[in-house]
């Protein structure tokens, strides 16, 4: 299973928000690419970025601070937020990131996604937030009535290379990640899973290798806090 330190971007910035607010973020630096730098010389072997301005507007804004990271950093790195058109996918899989992640218009543009998935095997993730196991999109402000699971399976011929489950109640709260929803959507697609939200401790992570199903787990506040510790995270993942 796959560690992916998450290095989420406000107004150039590294934060966490608390359950997807803007307006609940808490600045963990001003440098995220010596943030990500440190990430890679700790022996990450992905780190997972995500424009959170560029969610909210629909077109990236975070640029200059993705491209500084990419610059910084040989690891590969998977990015969401603002990446709703075929021409801003290429632009970002040009410039250096390895996954680009689909989430807003997975529920709104369906056939974007099977188009890149098949123009780009292995770099198009389907980011799938969810609220009480309903899909919320644009920066998780706009609640939908589409089910996680079923988004899911609607992808499965499509040749994506991921699935990246949020689940938002959980973001940034250090309670935990949703494991029995986790791993039901796991159970229920042959598409990787890996799982977001909550992961905040070293027993979170032995559960969710314990499934022996998810494929990897995104962490950001527990990294930032010391609530896990990267060398032994990796060390238990890659055991």
């Amino acid at each position: 299973m796959i560690l992916y330190p998450a290095i989420d971007l406000k107004d150039g910035a590294c934060v966490r928000l608390l359950r997807g607010d803007m307006n609940a973020a808490t600045v963990f630096g001003t440098d995220p690419a010596a943030q990500a730098r440190a990430f890679q010389d700790a022996g990450c072997d992905w780190l997972h970025l995500v424009d959170l301005n560029g969610a909210f507007a629909g077109q990236p804004v975070n640029g200059a601070a993705v491209e500084a990271i990419l610059a910084a950093t040989s690891i590969p790195a998977q990015l969401g937020g603002g990446i709703r058109d075929m021409a801003t996918i290429e632009m970002w899989l040009s410039r250096g990131i390895k996954r680009v992640i689909l989430g807003t218009v997975a529920v709104e543009n369906p056939d974007l996604v099977r188009q890149a998935a098949k123009a780009y095997p292995t770099q198009i993730a389907v980011g799938i937030d969810a609220r009480a196991g309903l899909v919320a999109t644009k920066g998780w402000a706009h609640e939908t009535n589409v089910q996680a699971t079923d988004l899911a399976k609607s992808f499965e011929d499509a040749g994506v290379a991921a699935i990246i489950y949020t689940d938002i109640d959980r973001d940034g709260a250090m309670g935990g990640p949703n494991l029995p929803a986790t791993e039901a959507l796991a159970r229920a697609v042959s598409i990787p899973v890996i799982a977001s939200g909550g992961v905040s401790s070293m027993s979170d992570l032995t559960a969710l290798r314990a499934t022996n199903i998810i494929a990897g787990a995104i962490s950001g506040r527990a990294l930032y806090d010391g609530a896990i510790d990267l060398a032994a995270a990796l060390s238990l993942l890659r055991a």
